[in-house]
């Protein structure tokens, strides 16, 4: 590879990992600075189209991730009281089911033992405080305050990414006015594939993870002010919202939801780093340069297509401006295309939710339809 030889990835997760695998695979070396002591990755699950099939594909893992996982067709959708509406989704295409359901934490552990496997140096427990970011390379000090200097440097530390800060000052999220609420469970006996309900108050679906676990997550408006929730009062809410599905898939899942350790809590929010995402010899992937919240489903899609593409460009390039100017070309509108799409999603939720009309010329099916179809190009 011409243009980088050291390469530090700050942040450890879908994205970091990812491009450090694609990258230690041509050849460079890889350290990934990890802020937390030891990986604790909460086993709620994720939806991977074939977009992050794709991508793991590239760097060798979908076959392990399918084998982990739980590949299933399109997804069913129903309204609250189990009446079928239609299906959605994009159709199998290859080798490559419409869906495939994992535990992050499954996922997550194939990463981890693919970048150990090929070489990538993990440095737990520590994260980058000073980026002294030139033309011509990166040195950074570490919280332990030791130095080190890099070809570049790839932040993929979140949506309230330190890094990001760090190269082009603070950059802070919006909050969309809806939020989410995880749970796993063991895999109820009615799941042959993805189900999703529509309430008036909220939308629950139901994933499959592999064939013994499943994970639920409910939608729901909590208001602008005070999006966070005590947790003594996750339970009692939860039950209060899935007392609107009479089905027996929601009601079994209401009896089990019984411990507020296990509830998965976030309030959705959107960011979006200006074109471009570099400066210098820093650039920033994943959901530091373009947060989307999951109404479709592809936020770590879009990191696994980050890192990889990433990659892509800086072996072909003769220099590092050229390979992030090339990423940008391949990513910006693709990723902006999907984070638009998202927000439209979540606003239209928010008002039904809160019982106004939609726009005028609203169409839900052709923003999907849309989406979808770009998810399905070539990336």
């Amino acid at each position: 590879m011409s243009a980088v030889k050291k390469v530090l990835v700050v942040g450890g997760g879908i994205g970091g990992q990812s491009v450090a695998i694609a990258l230690a695979k041509k050849g460079v070396e890889v350290e990934i600075a990890e802020r937390l002591d030891a990986f604790n990755v909460y086993g709620v699950g994720i939806i991977q189209q074939s977009n992050a099939l794709r991508a793991l594909d590239r760097i060798g893992l979908a076959d392990k991730t399918m084998e982990e996982g739980y590949p299933y067709g399109q997804l069913k959708m129903f309204t609250a009281g189990g009446h079928f509406l239609g299906l959605a989704g994009a159709p199998p295409v290859e080798k490559y089911p419409s869906h495939n359901g994992i535990s992050r934490r499954t996922l997550h552990e194939i990463m981890y033992e693919e970048a150990i496997k090929i070489g990538v140096i993990y440095k737990m427990g520590t994260t980058v405080t000073k980026i002294d970011n030139n033309e011509n390379d990166v040195t950074v000090t570490f919280t332990d305050n030791t130095q080190g200097t890099y070809d570049i440097l790839i932040a993929s530390d979140g949506i309230n990414s330190d890094m990001r800060a760090l190269i082009f000052g603070e950059f802070k999220p919006r909050y969309m006015g809806v939020s989410v609420w995880r749970y796993a469970f063991k895999k109820h006996e009615d799941l042959d594939t993805a189900y999703m309900y529509y309430g008036k108050r909220s939308k629950i679906g139901f994933i499959p993870m592999c064939d013994e676990t499943m994970y639920m997550f409910l939608v729901s408006a909590e208001g602008a002010d005070n999006p966070w929730i005590e947790k003594s009062a996750y339970i009692p809410m939860l039950k209060d919202y899935l007392a609107e599905f009479p089905v027996k898939i929601a009601q079994d899942a209401r009896e089990q939801i019984t411990d507020p350790n296990l509830v998965n809590y976030r309030p959705i929010e959107a960011s979006h780093l200006p074109d471009p995402w570099f400066k210098n010899r820093a650039i920033v992937i994943g959901d530091g340069a373009h947060a989307t919240v999951p109404q479709l489903g592809s936020g770590a899609a879009l990191a696994l297509e980050d890192g990889v593409v990433l990659a892509e460009e800086l072996e072909k390039a003769s220099t590092v401006d050229e390979a992030f100017r090339a990423f940008m070309k391949r990513r910006y509108d693709r990723c902006m295309a999907i984070v638009n799409a998202s927000e439209t999603l979540a606003k239209w939720e928010l008002m039904e939710f809160e019982g106004k009309p939609l726009p005028e010329g609203a169409n839900l099916g052709k923003v999907i339809g849309q989406a979808v179809g770009t998810l399905m190009a070539p990336f």
